[in-house]
């Protein structure tokens, strides 16, 4: 059979011999099969789509599992007690103050809570909110900075020599709460939003704040390291 005559609907004999004299109920009748051969294809199109749908959803799904408990989804990097607070000066990577996580692609920084500010009141407040700064209940402080240079992408890390993070890449430099210090980074550390569940550390890596801008003299939240880093 072929594809034409699967498109036609099959006429009476009563119907051919209308169709072949003409007039309007001719006409009427070619409409109808039209119309029907319209629907039959729109049916099969239909029926195609539904499929194909289901075809790319079913892939999708092999390829993006459920990311929970994986970067991009809150993962939780470990007990409070796992993160000793400490003043910035004093800051050893994973010793005191600040503690890389590797599947959280993160720098857990917790700063204590007698850190000297150079704001105070409402905007130190404001900053801090600014910045996803979260104040824990003891009065320490602690960052989510994510380890992303945000100049080109580049993975940064802390130096212990120099109190403070440094892209080997071009040479961005952050204070150790993530704000910009020099180089060609075009803003402060980009960072992630920090919960607690009870004692546990949640750190969000599908939420990202990469809004802070350098900072000035009214922004700045602590002093930069006294010692060059190179």
């Amino acid at each position: 059979m072929s594809i034409d005559n699967i498109n036609r609907p099959p006429i009476t004999p009563q119907q051919y011999e209308v169709l072949h004299g003409g007039g309007a109920e001719a006409a009427e009748i070619a409409n109808q099969r039209i119309s029907r051969r319209r629907f039959v294809r729109r049916s099969m199109l239909a029926v195609w789509g539904i499929s194909t749908t289901a075809s790319v959803a079913g892939a999708l799904y092999m390829l993006y599992p459920n990311l929970a408990g994986q970067f991009g989804s809150p993962i939780a990097v470990g007990k409070k007690t796992d993160f000793a607070a400490e003043l910035p000066a004093n800051f050893k990577k994973n010793v005191a103050g600040v503690y890389y996580r590797q599947q959280a692609k993160t720098y857990l920084v917790h700063l204590s809570k007698e850190t000297k500010f150079f704001l105070n009141g409402p905007q130190l407040s404001d900053q801090l909110s600014a910045e996803t700064v979260t104040k824990d209940a003891d009065g320490s402080y602690w960052i989510a900075i994510y380890q992303r240079c945000v100049h080109l992408g580049c993975t940064f890390d802390f130096r212990d020599t120099c109190i403070s993070f440094k892209c080997p890449c071009h040479g961005s430099h952050y204070n150790v709460d993530g704000e910009y210090l020099d180089g060609p980074a075009p803003r402060s550390a980009d960072r992630f939003a920090l919960t607690f569940s009870g004692e546990d550390i949640i750190v969000d890596t599908g939420t990202l704040n990469n809004t802070v801008p350098h900072p000035d003299q009214t922004t700045r939240l602590i002093a930069p390291p006294t010692v060059e880093c190179t």
